[in-house]
């Protein structure tokens, strides 16, 4: 009996031990798995208000580019300064503000400076797609088709296509037969797609270059980027590089360095005025320049001179 009892006890006292050990495996793993939930918790919070912070940086940027717009809109024909420094350029090029939170970037564009798919003669879009490397036996179909897209009747280009190509589609729609609205409606148009429009990392995007709001035939030569310059007929690399390099301490008036056969060839598509239009594009960052936060926005300065957003669009890559 005595024995009988020994062996039970042993056994009992085994039971329980085993027991403690899964409680205590138990309560590790609710302890990790706490530990983990909490660190999770921590960082989101941190990359949150980083986030956050950029958020803000880039609104900065936004508002920084607005006030450049409105001090040279009010000053528009005089030598005008700002903190020491020259107008900002309207084609693009970049400026950096730093704060005590990080900085953010900021370029300002002129849209009369870009291409407006719905205004702007075709031979100039089909040469900006040729310099964007798109391959050459798909641009007569893309220009075709932006046009048939764009034009009010049914009669589509040898390459284009209208409305009864659209309604063959899985998910049919009709030709709009109207001016563009927007820039992403492209992306109806086609054989456009987002690689065409947004770009990737093996090249630019069509996005950068184009517009709906200038409503001009010629391009200003003051604002166009490279791309824009040299799809222009007359306008080569040597000339597109001299345009870029005097614009930078001075305003083009006239290409006086060319002769009057070359300028005869460029002269009906250029313009030398600038628009009440712009493309701001802004970042912000916190510690450097792999992570940030890119808004854009397009807007157009009234005649009260103030402003008015045509276009907003928060979180955008930046590259």
């Amino acid at each position: 009996m005595k024995r009988m009892s020994s062996k039970l006890w042993s056994d009992n006292k085994g039971i329980a031990l085993i027991m403690v050990l899964w409680v205590l495996a138990i309560l590790i793993v609710i302890a990790l798995s706490f530990t983990f939930a909490v660190r999770v918790d921590n960082h989101s919070t941190i990359s949150f208000k980083e986030e956050s912070g950029k958020g803000f940086l880039a609104e900065a940027g936004i508002e920084r580019g607005i006030m450049e717009i409105l001090y040279r809109e009010a000053n528009k024909g005089q030598n005008i300064t700002l903190e020491g420094m020259g107008a900002w350029r309207i084609d693009g090029t970049p400026y950096s503000i730093q704060t005590d939170n990080g900085f953010f970037t900021v370029s300002l564009t002129d849209e009369s400076g870009k291409v407006d798919i719905n205004t702007t003669p075709d031979i100039i879009l089909r040469n900006l797609l040729r310099n964007l490397d798109i391959e050459l036996e798909l641009i007569d179909t893309l220009v075709d088709s932006i046009m048939d897209w764009k034009d009010p009747d049914e009669l589509h280009r040898l390459n284009g296509a209208e409305s009864d190509y659209y309604m063959t589609l899985p998910k049919p729609y009709r030709a709009k037969n109207e001016a563009f609205s927007t820039l992403e409606e492209l992306l109806l148009v086609k054989d456009i797609t987002p690689e065409i429009l947004y770009g990737n990392k093996d090249r630019k995007g069509l996005l950068d270059f184009i517009t709906v709001h200038s409503g001009a035939r010629g391009i200003n030569v003051n604002a166009a980027k490279r791309e824009v310059l040299i799809s222009i007929p007359g306008i080569t690399q040597k000339i597109a590089d001299e345009i870029i390099s005097r614009r930078q301490t001075m305003g083009i008036n006239y290409i006086e360095w060319i002769t009057p056969e070359e300028y005869a060839l460029i002269e009906p598509y250029i313009s030398m005025e600038e628009s009440n239009i712009f493309t701001l594009v802004s970042a912000g960052y916190i510690t450097n320049k792999k992570s940030g936060y890119g808004i854009k926005a397009i807007v157009t300065i009234t005649d009260d001179n103030k402003y008015e957003y045509l276009y907003y669009k928060k979180g955008i890559s930046i590259n």
